[in-house]
Parts: structure tokens; C-alpha cells; sequence
């Protein structure tokens, strides 16, 4: 491999996988402004109370600053409304237009502007990030075209995440639209561990690393499937919290777990069967796979990250969903589903190695 090539690869290695660290960083920052009820710390989008630099005092604001960003909000979720309705959304856009949920307005609170003003800081630079991606990748065209276009994909899916980040505040943090925000930030995950994984392919052999490689690959893709249905189960309990913080005027914290109805139960009581399923993943594994491949050892990683899950589960349960421990408990759900996805695509690897000499 000639040097300018080999330049290009280990470049576009190191800023894919800092990209994929930073937007894993963003996401346990939005966790921390999602648990301490800070997402409407910022009324408007892009800017923070009509600046690019928030104010840090009340008296920095105009007297019917309330009112004012109100409208703008309303305006926004009108111009929202009607572009669902020509699409065809119209009993979403029936329901948001009657969400009066919507029409409360918080008053200015220092420290949560601030907050969610930081996440947004962050998230400019993770678009930064994702530009100096998409730019790296240019130079692989030629050994690989499915790098490029993906990373492209990227940088289109970041500014769509974006926009609905503006809908999220227009909309006063609605919960469904909070869980299209975080799917799509997973999506965005593994689109950049999937451009990552790929570069390593460029004139490179895939070496035989397991036997039973469809095993492997169908117990874990079932073990994916639960697993992203649990954090859907999660973000419905997640807005179940938020329903019963705002009647307890976020107060009394111990008490919210007994508020909670039957997502809360299921969710729980799901954990048990994912942590199953992963457990005799990981036997077939320590069976069939090679010991110190890569294989063997996420896969003893993703156990242990599921385990960890499911304690940081316990401890809000128990504890009375202590602020500090969602935000981790997000950021271990979130890992779980990259690691899944990097072992599939060494699975699906060793899948086709498999086929190769079963054709020979």
C-alpha cells in the first residue's frame, strides 16, 4: 500500500472514531439536560433568548420576554402543523395543534439556559466533527465509494437531527417528538461505526475468527431487535417521569416510581429477558469463537455494559431516580447498540468468510 493511500486510511480512522466518541459525548450531555429539566432552558433555535451568547440574569430580558418567545413558538409550531398536514400527517398535526402542554412557557432560570446552552455549543462542534469526517472521506473515493456516500448520509442526518432539535423546543420538549430525536441520534451512531468498520476493510483480509458464524449473527440481531424496543419501552417511562415530576412540581422524587403504570413494569421486568438472551449469546461465544479476537472480547464487553444498565435501572428504581444516574443510564442503553452493531458487522464478516470456502 502505497504511502499517500495509507495517509488518507489512518486520517480517516482516527477523525471517524473521535466522531463517533463525540456524538456518544453528546449524548450523555443531552441526558444530563433531559434530568435536570433543562431542554427549555433556551426558549428559541438556534440562538438563546434571541443571542448567540445567553443572557445571565433576569434583567437582561425584556419584561414580556414570557410572551414574546411564546409566539415565536406557536409561529414556528403553526409553519410545523401545516407542513404535516400536506404530507399527510393530519391527525399528528390534530394533536399537536391541540397539545396546550405546548402553550406553557418557563420562566428564566440561569442555570438551565446555560445548561442546554453548553449542549448546544457541543452540539456544534459534533457538526464540526461530522464535516471534517465527511471531508476525510473524499479522498477514499476511489478505494471505496460506500465510505463517502455514507459519510455524506452523515452530515445529512446530523442537520436533520438539528432541525428536529428546533422542533423539540418549538414544541416545549413533546415527548414523542424527544423519542424521534433519539432514535435518530442512534441512527447517527451507527451510520459513523459503520464508515469506521468499513475503512478497515480497504485491502485488508478478513482473517476466520469463529466457527458458527449464523449462530452468532441471528442470536445477536434478535438480541438488537429487544434491545431497541426496550430503549422505545425506556423513552415511554421516560415520559411517564415527566408527567408525574410536573404534577409533584419536581418534588418528592422517592414517590415518582409508584406513580408509574405498566411501561415502567415491562421495561423492568424486559431487562431480565434481554440479560438472558446476551448470556447464552456470550456461551456461544466463548464456544465457538477464537480467545483475544476482537469478537470474544466485545462480546464479554457488552455483557458486562448490559449489566451495568440494567444496575443504573435499579438504582432509580430504588433510590428515587437520582438525577445523576440518567444520563448514564442513557449513555450505557446507547452503547449497548453500537457495540451490537460493531459485533454484527465482524459477525456478518466471518458469515461470509464461511460461505467463501463453503463455495470453494
Amino acid at each position: 500500500m502505497d504511502q499517500k493511500k495509507l495517509k488518507n486510511i489512518n486520517s480517516f480512522r482516527r477523525i471517524s472514531l473521535i466522531t463517533v466518541i463525540a456524538v456518544y459525548f453528546l449524548i450523555l450531555v443531552g441526558g444530563i439536560v433531559r434530568s435536570t429539566g433543562s431542554g427549555m432552558g433556551c426558549p428559541d433555535w438556534p440562538k438563546c433568548f434571541g443571542s448567540w451568547v445567553p443572557p445571565t440574569s433576569e434583567d437582561q430580558l425584556p419584561n414580556d420576554y414570557l410572551e414574546v418567545y411564546l409566539d415565536k413558538r406557536v409561529q414556528k409550531n403553526f409553519r410545523f402543523v401545516a407542513s404535516l398536514e400536506k404530507l399527510g400527517f393530519k391527525e399528528l398535526a390534530f394533536q399537536i395543534r391541540n397539545d396546550k402542554s405546548i402553550l406553557v412557557e418557563e420562566e428564566f432560570n440561569a442555570t438551565k439556559t446555560w445548561i442546554e446552552y453548553i449542549n448546544r455549543l457541543i452540539g456544534v462542534l459534533i457538526g464540526f466533527f461530522i464535516i471534517l469526517t465527511t471531508y476525510r472521506s473524499l479522498s477514499l473515493w476511489k478505494y471505496d465509494r460506500i465510505i463517502p456516500i455514507m459519510s455524506i448520509f452523515s452530515l445529512l442526518l446530523v442537520l436533520f437531527i438539528g432541525w428536529i432539535g428546533s422542533i423539540v423546543v418549538s414544541t416545549n420538549l413533546l415527548s414523542w417528538i424527544i423519542t424521534i430525536h433519539m432514535v435518530l441520534a442512534l441512527l447517527l451512531v451507527c451510520v459513523l461505526i459503520y464508515v469506521h468498520f468499513r475503512v478497515h476493510h480497504i485491502e485488508k483480509t478478513i482473517i476466520k475468527r469463529t466457527e458458527k458464524a449464523n449462530v452468532l449473527y441471528n442470536l445477536l440481531l434478535i438480541g438488537l431487535s429487544l434491545m431497541f424496543i426496550q430503549i422505545i419501552l425506556g423513552t415511554q417511562v421516560r415520559e411517564q417521569i415527566d408527567v408525574v415530576a410536573n404534577s409533584f412540581g419536581n418534588l418528592l422524587r422517592h414517590s415518582w416510581i409508584d406513580q408509574l403504570g405498566i411501561a415502567f413494569i415491562i421495561h423492568r421486568s424486559y431487562s431480565l429477558l434481554l440479560l438472558g438472551i446476551h448470556i447464552v449469546f456470550l456461551f456461544k461465544v466463548y464456544k465457538y469463537a477464537l480467545r483475544h479476537s476482537g469478537i470474544y472480547k466485545m462480546s464479554f464487553w457488552l455483557l458486562a455494559i448490559i449489566i451495568l444498565e440494567i444496575l443504573t435501572g435499579v438504582g432509580m428504581a430504588y433510590f428515587g431516580i437520582p438525577a445523576f444516574l440518567q444520563p448514564i443510564h442513557l449513555l450505557f442503553g446507547s452503547l449497548i447498540i453500537g457495540i451490537q452493531f460493531l459485533l454484527l458487522l465482524n459477525l456478518n464478516d466471518q458469515k461470509n468468510i464461511n460461505l467463501d470456502s463453503l463455495s470453494s
